[in-house]
């Protein structure tokens, strides 16, 4: 973004190196933006495993751009949720944030997106500007993110549950087994979640881990949690 190579290195046109599988114009081509720099695209997708094998310098492999990178990615997608989101609070925003960055969804839409192929790993000027980089962010990484959220919402309802209650300085939910039916081997059992001393919600499940999280999903939905 503010970087700038050599002239000669700008006007080449990069091949794919070894371990891609793809070329960089098939990487231009699958995110819809030509690079007027494409040794900074070939640096971007170079692993630093690769430069044992070349022989290149140490600086032309990801390692600076990540860092780079990870810092423009949080702006653009705080930027984002704030222009899309003008009704929901700090706390909403600060977890569609966490969960556009985080590492597993990264990894997950790069799975998607195939960018496995574009890498080059051993066997063992400007270039676009602000504008492009949020298109890019748009189209592959925030463009569902509400139903991503909901989605693990669905999966950890205790989690939600305890940053809302700790968010409003109310402690640690306190989940309670009320009763264990059945046979060791096929067990039922109840549970209730407390906050202040009040049970705000209950589950029944096969285990303690599941009846807890469906107390917690009772009392997230008691709360209105989900409607954010």
């Amino acid at each position: 973004m503010g970087l700038r190579l050599p002239a000669w290195l700008r006007r080449r046109e990069v091949p794919a190196r070894p371990g891609a599988h793809r070329t960089l114009r098939q990487f231009e081509e699958l995110i819809g933006h030509r690079f007027r720099n494409p040794s900074l695209l070939d640096s971007a997708l170079k692993h630093r495993s690769i430069i044992f094998q070349t022989g290149e310098a140490r600086e032309l492999a990801n390692e600076r751009l990540e860092f780079l990178g990870d810092a423009v990615l949080d702006l653009i997608v705080a930027k984002q949720l704030y222009d899309d989101y003008p009704a929901s609070r700090e706390g909403h925003l600060t977890r569609l944030k966490s969960l556009a960055v985080s590492g597993r969804q990264l990894a997950n839409k790069a799975r998607k997106m195939g960018l496995g192929g574009f890498m080059q790993l051993s066997a063992g000027e400007e270039d676009g500007g602000m504008e492009s980089a949020e298109q890019f962010v748009r189209k592959f990484i925030t463009h569902d993110l509400n139903n991503r959220l909901i989605r693990e919402k669905d999966r950890n309802y205790k989690s939600l549950l305890l940053e809302h209650v700790q968010g409003q300085g109310m402690g640690h939910p306190i989940y309670r087994v009320l009763s264990e039916d059945g046979p060791d081997h096929a067990k039922t059992f109840h549970v209730e979640v407390l906050v202040n001393d009040k049970a705000i919600g209950s589950g029944v499940g096969r285990s303690k881990k599941q009846a807890e999280q469906q107390a917690a999903k009772e009392a997230a939905e008691r709360l209105g949690l989900n409607s954010n």
